[in-house]
């Protein structure tokens, strides 16, 4: 998944990114969107009754747990989630009025969405007012080409996705900016009544809110001038720090999901990690609240900066 996808582009500082994000289209529950597909309520393919299956499900589950050998019951071990199938029962329902041009236009535009393609795109889904969403593929498609769907144009359609991240993101990403430590001024002298310190620095630290129920992987960008910056989670004790110096403008986005530490968007970095620093995978924020601290060897206060984004993830 492509980190300007999952999290979109804004200027740094925003507290959200409010460029379109996933179900843009999506105006009232029960509603789902497909890319750019919009089925449910209001559209010309209904949720059937039996509507979502593997939506609100959890994923299937790898575990290493290990049986006793002498001895009753085993040794819980480490669960990984298995990738998410999303089966959904829709009717295709064209306009009456429209007659067999209507129904053609609708089975075509359905065909059009879902079709063979290796890039994912989002599947987003509206409950109760909260809209979350997977990054997934077709896996499957039917239509029945039965007398119902010749002389009624109506037919009973079933999509499958697959979601290779089994979890559900929140439509709206989250960024938050950060720059390096600064030192209090300090009283001023001649002392005069009453005492002023100043205007207190900065201490490099921000606080994050997944507000789900899964581990959240933020995407991660350190901006010039430094060297040797250095993102520190303190609640999970986890931290990413990297041997080498931006320069003014130069840029090193750390995507955790991926695994990928690119340098002005071209080389990679991943090599220049120092020991200590955990493997980029598994630093996440955790569900609730994280605080993260932005350090370097040296840099420029006003310039050097740490940006964090992410979405709030769900099982």
């Amino acid at each position: 998944m492509n980190a300007r996808t999952r999290y979109g582009s804004g200027a740094p500082g925003a507290a959200e990114i409010a460029a379109a994000g996933p179900g843009a289209l999506i105006d009232r529950d029960g509603q789902v969107q497909w890319a750019e597909l919009l089925t449910g309520p209001g559209t010309a393919y209904w949720v059937a009754a039996e509507g979502l299956t593997g939506w609100e499900e959890l994923p299937g589950l790898e575990s290493s747990d290990a049986n006793r050998p002498a001895g009753h019951g085993g040794w819980p071990g480490t669960q990984w989630a298995q990738p998410r199938t999303v089966t959904a029962q829709l009717w295709l329902a064209p306009d009456p009025d429209g007659g067999s041009e209507a129904a053609l236009d609708a089975l075509r535009t359905l065909r059009a969405a879902t079709g063979i393609r290796d890039e994912e795109e989002w599947l987003a889904v509206r409950l109760h007012g909260e809209t979350l969403a997977v990054r997934a593929r077709v896996t499957q498609r039917v239509v029945p080409t039965d007398r119902q769907f010749l002389a009624g144009r109506l037919a009973k359609v079933t999509i499958q996705w697959k979601a290779m991240d089994p979890r559900r993101y929140e439509s709206v990403a989250r960024r938050v900016t950060m720059g390096l430590p600064r030192r209090e001024p300090g009283l001023t002298w001649p002392l005069t009544w009453p005492l002023s310190w100043g205007a207190p620095g900065s201490v490099g630290e921000v606080t994050v809110d997944n507000s789900g129920s899964a581990p959240a992987h933020p995407l991660i960008t350190f901006t010039g001038p430094c060297v040797g910056p250095r993102l520190a989670n303190h609640d999970s004790g986890t931290w990413l720090e990297y041997d080498l110096s931006l320069s003014l403008g130069d840029v090193l986005e750390v995507d955790t999901a991926e695994g990928s530490v690119l340098f002005n968007e071209t080389s990679s970095r991943r090599h220049t990690a120092v020991v200590g620093s955990v493997p980029e995978e598994l630093f996440t924020l955790a569900p609730g609240a994280s605080r993260l601290s932005f350090r370097a060897a040296s840099g420029d206060v006003e310039l050097a900066s740490a940006t964090v984004a992410w979405r709030s993830a769900e099982w």
